[in-house]
């Protein structure tokens, strides 16, 4: 940041969390609420948010976007890019993903018994499709003149089960997922997802992927790269995605397709943008 300054370079987007809102139940989750990470991880993202906002009171020239990511899932439409973590992944879709390759025998889902629609954890899971253009719609917010730190949510605010995602899963590979019900992990709160309607009325920023296309492209990445970068596509791979593909739009990365959220130029807006129910 020193350097930047220095450099006149005054405007930043932070990839932050929703893990600074450590154990709430206050859903959906406003930017407002109270902070208190309890992870190391999380403890981290509000570390480097609380430099930035004493940053932006020192020098009121800085404009730096607070990007809190709710559950990112998906990838590239293309099949190009997509999520390769090594090991046993902590995370629902990867997890899904090595039980549907074989490299796990079944998913572990912990908590049955939560005070939710099916017994398990709800999160508001994001297209990464979205996110990048949530990454898009910070940096035109700062070239139009955002200044301070400015927190914003980005998620759906729609809560997905653990097992609605899972036989969503099933259904766009056309075999479902197996898994077994375990006891809860210590710390998981029962349903956290996002109030978005400030990125929407102030970025015009809005999520417009489903659950659908999440699974749809996850299944296109892992289909070709069954092993992760570089491992190419698998012969005869019984990842096929059943769903059908989306219609072309505008791409970001040169030569493929893209699929994502939408942004209202900031300049065409007479008004904040409605949210809808």
């Amino acid at each position: 940041m020193q350097v930047m300054s220095e450099y006149k370079c005054k405007q930043m987007v932070f990839s932050s969390s929703a893990t600074v809102y450590g154990e709430t139940t206050a859903n959906p989750i406003k930017e407002t609420q109270q902070l208190g990470a309890t992870s190391p991880y999380g403890r981290s993202k509000l570390m480097v948010e609380d430099m930035l906002r004493d940053l932006c009171k020192a020098d009121p020239e800085w404009g730096v976007a607070i990007l809190r990511y709710f559950n990112p899932v998906g990838a590239h439409p293309s099949g190009l890019l997509g999520e390769d973590p090594k090991g046993i992944p902590n995370n629902l879709m990867p997890f899904i993903t090595k039980v549907a390759t074989g490299a796990q025998p079944e998913l572990k889902i912990f908590g049955s018994d939560y005070r939710t629609r099916d017994g398990t954890g709800v999160r508001d899971y994001l297209h990464v499709m979205d996110l990048s253009q949530g990454h898009l719609a910070a940096i035109e917010a700062l070239s139009n003149g955002l200044k301070g730190a400015e927190p914003f949510n980005l998620g759906t605010g729609v809560g997905v089960s653990v097992l609605e995602m899972v036989h969503a899963f099933g259904r766009a590979r056309g075999v479902p997922i197996p898994y077994v019900m375990q006891d809860r992990r210590p710390g998981d709160v029962a349903e956290c997802y996002a109030d978005a309607s400030k990125a929407l009325e102030q970025l015009g920023w809005k999520a417009q992927c489903t659950v659908e296309d999440m699974c749809r492209d996850v299944l296109t990445w892992t289909s070709k790269n069954p092993e992760g970068f570089g491992s190419g596509a698998a012969a005869g791979s019984a990842l096929q995605a059943k769903a059908p593909s989306p219609p072309p739009l505008r791409s970001y990365v040169a030569g493929t397709t893209a699929a994502g959220g939408t942004r209202t130029p900031l300049k065409s807006r007479a008004a904040p943008v409605g949210v809808e129910a």
